[in-house]
């Protein structure tokens, strides 16, 4: 569990660490390790207090995006990156997630390389796996889905090069970033050939204690209130949209998971 020492480098050392979804329990080892060495760390803006708590000696920097709400440019988070790097510090880019998974890690890693900054990935738990599985929501299932595809549903022409080759209901669908543009999703998907009474679920702050989900059809899920959620009506609520015949099996799977037991 060593991270490479500063000591005898010209410059620090970035890690771009996945968090996850939220719930420190679900950190890995050495994401955990790398906080708790950080001496800077740049965070998104769904990262929880809790987690950022585990870097208790380093300095933080808020670096989110919510909505097209930016606290800072792309190439800014990059410049912040590599100066701190380049003043021998330990610096960890935070992010939700897997920074891999449509978390401009790859742009990030890019940019460290380009400048001959030394720096390493530390996988993540995607919230594009988590959030189905913590509502009882298998992404694949025998007879039912031999497959998942994974998309941004921020705008139509981010998922619709993708879902547009896919036939309707060949695979579970696992949309990240999509909650308040699900209608015109579902409409886009019912206009190219899905079956408006396909199985539909929104999973919302997964992992946190407020976590909920609302079931439905494809064509209810445009409308799917979040006033009836324990989340509450709050469309800032990071949410994970599932569509397929899996969605199904959460009734019988949902009701027996226990939540955050403390095992002996």
């Amino acid at each position: 569990m060593n991270v490479p020492s500063t000591s005898g480098l010209a410059s620090g050392f970035v890690s771009l660490v996945g968090a996850g979804p939220g719930d420190p329990d679900l950190l890995t080892r050495r994401a955990l390790d790398r906080l708790t060495r950080a001496d800077l760390v740049l965070n998104d803006a769904l990262v929880p207090a809790e987690l950022l708590a585990l870097a208790p000696r380093a300095r933080r920097f808020f670096v989110g995006k919510r909505a097209g709400r930016h606290s800072i440019t792309q190439e800014g988070i990059h410049a912040l990156m590599i100066r701190a790097a380049r003043r021998g510090q330990r610096v960890v880019r935070l992010k939700c997630g897997d920074p891999f998974v449509l978390g401009r890690g790859g742009e990030e890693a890019l940019a460290l390389a380009a400048a001959g900054v030394a720096f390493e990935v530390v996988p993540g738990l995607s919230s594009a796996i988590a959030a189905p599985l913590l509502a009882g929501i298998p992404v694949t299932h025998r007879g039912l889905a031999a497959g998942f595809v994974v998309v941004s549903g921020h705008a139509p022409s981010a998922y619709a090069p993708i879902v547009d080759g896919l036939t309707p209901g060949a695979a579970t669908l696992v949309v990240l970033m999509g909650v308040r543009g699900r209608g015109d999703l579902a409409a886009h998907l019912i206009a190219r050939g899905w079956d408006p009474a396909t199985p539909a679920a929104l999973v919302l702050s997964a992992s946190h204690p407020d976590q909920a989900a609302w079931t439905g059809s494809l064509a209810e899920l445009g409308t799917a209130p979040f006033a009836t959620l324990a989340a509450g009506p709050d469309p800032e609520s990071p949410g994970v949209i599932v569509i397929g015949a899996v969605v199904g099996v959460a009734a019988r799977i949902a009701p027996s998971i226990t939540a955050s037991v403390a095992v002996a």
